[in-house]
């Protein structure tokens, strides 16, 4: 009789890994997750950055260089006349303007609460109506308007409304208008203002100012465009041979009045004014956006266009120049920013490997032992992808939940491919990387340290093919540069982890040369402790390279990043100090009006003041005297000084320097003043003495010395002499140094001095230059970048301690029966650790320092730093070493280092020893 088929209890593999070996999984687990966040968080945060950035240039631009303008003459005369009447009233505009929106081409769309429409002439007409005014006896050139929803934009402020009375032709001989405050105070008009209009017929047509408005956003397209409709404005007559000003401004007739200009000699032309809107456009817009505007200003579209509007409609916009300032800005930024997400990307695989090793060499045995038994290298690799996949796989998608939720106004796709990549990778390299050791059996005993190991002709040509790899991007990037607008070159992105990766191999090969030079003279002394923690510290295993490795570029990276923000800092610092010459500034800018002395007094009480330097500033001075001063002779800037107190200033400001000694000499207005003059000045002058003609009356200048910059003035030629020399002292500018500088009472007091005075101060010019969500943006991607550098360093070195946490347990262990003391096991591990730790931080420090120094010369800061600044003043941007960001993290890896292994120590005394002294344990 055969006895039934008993199945074998058979328990499922992932579930007893994971019920046996919990903590694992769930670090695995967080790990994972915290790395795809910021794999997936990386993309969408400059997808985001750049999003706002694009919204943010395209509605903070003047609206006369977004708007997108269509225009067309009235029908041709051929036209009946009723046709044409019919083109230039209310409704024909409004459903054209309703057309107009539906066939814009994608990504554009109309912002419709912003656009407008209507008719307007686009030649100005004399008003000859006396009681205009008239200044140098030029009568008013007027423009008259028809837009469209003047009531939506504005509210009344005296007399009433426009309107049409009945159908209006071009016959017609009286329309209304309105005008705003500004235009009826400057031109004298007020409800009730008639004003004669001539016209081809010979009849003139009459316009009756019925109303007074004020724009309730004065500063939104449809009064700026054409600034004209809101206030009038003094022009200068082209044809006058010298300067003849007349009023020019415009009247806004009532709606349906259009037809009335049809007669009139201003050119009337029908408009259609469409603002973009930027709500819905992304940063992956912008090529699909500036081909539908180059289409809509001369392409395929212009021709759908003509065929809605008419035959000579076109559409003039500057939003093109927009998208190019924003493309330029990006190409600038981007590689900058790419660098940073290479090296924290090469940080986090390296540590991710780190954790691989760190979970296959805690299983060794275990696999050893099932690969004796024979299992084969596939089945134990399903095993084991299977069972990281469990914790992995959900972890991923965890991390990529938290990026899409925080991050938004990104696309998905990116995020998405970042957290599948941090998560293949831990996929695949825990099963491969085990796997792989076990093809052959391994010998126990054999020595695999970094002493006695000896690197392989593979390994050695892999290391030369990467040294070239790192030559080659360090002079790409010096001679390249990162504003080169070619893109992000991920060669030359690589460049910092490149030279990290070299430094790790090369300081590996060096690394047993000190310790065999310093056991040699620890050997010799009484204590143990300090041998054989030199004796374990190079025992350490050969694969200690890529603990090494992590360490540097992250620390690389950290300094990378952290040098970069200071050098936008700096940066900012510097070109706010050149465009303000101290904290603060008082001065009528252009003029000459000489402040008192009781308002200088009044500045020096002003809290938070320091110091107040007087200066003259006179522009334009001739450097030639009587009649060879020509329109075309060379011109500095004068400045009169009080010798000590500009001194100090430039000290406190680190400008150039100087004794104020210098300037002090000559005891009449007759003799030779000692001058401080500019490079190309003092090059021009000589060393004769010059006479020059400034309007503090003539003086006799010798240069005595040359400074490349002044707090005064920049980017002009200067010349500056003792102001108590001058025939007119008084001063023109106050250059005032403080802390915590009161700006509302400093300007309070300039603006009892005089309306014409104002106050700059250091701090409101400096945040000019974080002008962008693109800078704020990549700032802050830099500024995650040096945080994540750091904790992936001290990461690494934690997982470096943890790998060989056991071994060390068993070494105390066993030393502690032979009379150990708890003392000496914690100076052992401590003295153990700290070899590598201080390679890594010496390293750190010196690869920071020679990469930061390396690239300097291909890094432009300037479009990070300092857009949004004035234009006309120099701007320097430079990448330069900061000692805070390359000391930081590498002293904090010597002291996690230390504190790691004293709480192992700690924890070791505690337990007892009976585990670790099991007869045949091998470890």
């Amino acid at each position: 009789m055969n006895a039934a088929k008993i199945p074998a209890a058979c328990a499922p593999w992932v579930r007893t890994r994971l019920r046996t070996a919990p903590g694992i999984s769930a670090a695995l687990a967080v790990l994972v997750c915290l790395t795809a966040f910021l794999a997936a968080a990386f993309p969408r945060s400059v997808d985001a950055y750049e999003t706002k950035a694009l919204r943010h240039d395209v509605t903070t631009a003047e609206p006369g260089q977004s708007v997108l303008e269509v225009a067309t003459p009235p029908p041709s005369l051929a036209a009946p006349r009723p046709v044409r009447e019919q083109a230039m009233r209310e409704k024909a505009l409004a459903g054209i303007d309703r057309a107009l929106v539906k066939r814009l081409p994608d990504p554009v769309r109309a912002d419709l609460p912003l656009s407008s429409y209507g008719v307007h002439t686009t030649k100005p007409i004399v008003a000859e109506e006396a009681w205009l005014p008239r200044p140098n006896a030029m009568p008013p050139q007027l423009h008259y308007a028809v837009p469209s929803a003047l009531g939506e934009h504005s509210e009344l402020a005296a007399g009433r409304w426009p309107a049409s009375h009945g159908e209006v032709t071009a016959a017609t001989g009286e329309v209304e208008a309105a005008v705003t405050e500004e235009t009826a105070k400057e031109l004298r008009m007020k409800p009730g203002s008639t004003l004669t209009v001539p016209t081809q017929g010979g009849k003139p047509l009459t316009v009756r100012v019925t109303g007074i408005v004020t724009p309730l956003h004065p500063e939104s397209g449809y009064w700026s465009v054409d600034p004209l409709y809101r206030a009038p404005s003094l022009m200068q007559d082209p044809a006058s041979p010298t300067p003849v000003l007349y009023w020019t401004g415009t009247l806004l007739m009532a709606p349906g009045t259009g037809p009335a200009l049809l007669d009139t000699m201003g050119e009337p032309e029908l408009y259609w004014r469409l603002a973009p809107d930027a709500s819905g456009l992304t940063a992956a817009d912008v090529p699909r956006l500036r081909d539908a505007v180059a289409g809509l200003e001369n392409g395929p579209a212009l021709l759908k266009l003509r065929a809605l509007v008419g035959p000579n409609t076109t559409l003039t916009t500057d939003l093109d120049a927009i998208l190019d300032a924003y493309t330029a800005m990006r190409a600038a930024i981007g590689p900058v920013v790419t660098v940073a997400a290479v090296g924290i990307g090469a940080v986090a695989a390296v540590v991710l490997l780190m954790t691989g090793g760190l979970i296959g060499a805690r299983r060794h045995h275990e696999l050893a032992l099932l690969r004796s038994r024979g299992g084969s290298l596939r089945g134990i690799g399903g095993r084991l992808l299977a069972e990281t996949a469990v914790a992995v796989l959900p972890a991923a998608a965890l991390g990529l939940l938290l990026a899409v939720l925080l991050v938004r106004e990104a696309r998905l796709l990116p995020a998405v491919a970042g957290a599948a990549a941090v998560a293949s990778l831990v996929c695949l390299v825990l099963p491969l990387r085990t796997t792989l050791r076990h093809r052959r059996p391994l010998l126990h005993g054999a020595r695999d340290d970094v002493v006695d190991a000896r690197p392989s002709r593979r390994r050695t040509v892999a290391e030369l093919t990467l040294l070239v790899l790192a030559a080659g991007a360090v002079a790409a990037l010096r001679r390249r540069g990162t504003s080169t607008g070619s893109g992000a070159d991920l060669l030359v992105s690589a460049a910092p982890v490149l030279v990290g990766l070299i430094a790790a191999l090369v300081l590996v090969r060096l690394y047993p040369l000190p310790l065999r030079l310093a056991a040699r003279p620890v050997a010799r002394l009484r204590g143990a402790v300090g041998f054989l923690s030199l004796a374990r510290a190079g025992r350490a295993s050969s694969s200690g390279t890529l603990p090494l490795l992590a360490l540097l570029i992250a620390l690389t990276t950290a300094a990378f990043g952290g040098s970069v923000l200071a050098g936008v800092a700096d940066a900012r610092d510097e070109a706010s100090l050149r465009a303000v010459g101290a904290d603060a500034r008082i001065s009528a800018e252009g003029g000459l009006s000489a402040l008192s002395e009781g308002f200088v007094r009044e500045v020096r009480a002003v809290d938070g003041v320091q110091d107040v330097t007087p200066v003259r500033i006179e522009y334009g001075t001739p450097l030639a005297a009587g009649p060879d001063v020509r329109s075309d002779t060379k011109r500095a800037t004068l400045l009169g000084v009080e010798p000590e107190s500009y001194a100090r200033l430039a000290r406190g400001t680190g400008l150039p320097a100087f004794p104020g000694a210098t300037l002090e000499g000559g005891a009449g207005q007759d003799e030779v003043l000692p001058a401080l003059v500019s490079p190309a000045l003092g090059e021009r002058l000589g060393e004769r003495p010059h006479t020059i003609r400034s309007q503090a009356g003539d003086i006799r200048v010798r240069v005595a010395g040359v400074l490349t910059r002044t707090s005064a003035v920049s980017g002009s030629e200067f010349l500056i002499v003792d102001a108590k020399r001058l025939a007119q002292p008084d001063p023109t500018t106050l250059l005032i140094t403080g802390s915590s500088l009161d700006g509302r009472r400093l300007t309070a007091a300039a603006r009892d001095e005089g309306p014409e005075y104002g106050v700059r101060l250091r701090s409101a010019e400096r945040e000019r230059f974080v002008d962008t969500p693109m800078q704020s943006g990549a700032e802050r991607i830099y500024g995650a970048a040096v945080a994540a550098g750091a904790g992936y360093a001290l990461l690494a070195v934690g997982l470096s301690l943890l790998q060989t946490a056991p071994e060390r347990t068993t070494l105390l262990a066993r030393l502690r029966t032979m009379g150990l003391t708890t003392r000496q096991g914690r100076r052992l591990l401590a003295f153990e650790a700290m070899p590598q730790a201080l390679l890594a931080a010496f390293g750190g420090l010196l690869v920071g320092w020679a990469t930061i120094a390396l690239l300097a010369p291909g890094v432009d800061l300037g479009a990070l730093a300092l857009a949004g600044g004035d234009p006309s003043t120099p701007h320097t941007a430079s990448l330069r070493a900061d000692l805070l960001s390359l000391a930081l993290p590498a002293a904090g890896v010597v002291v996690l280092a230390a504190a790691v292994a004293g709480v192992q120590a700690w924890w070791a005394s505690r337990r007892g020893s009976i585990k670790e002294l099991r007869a045949g344990d091998t470890r």
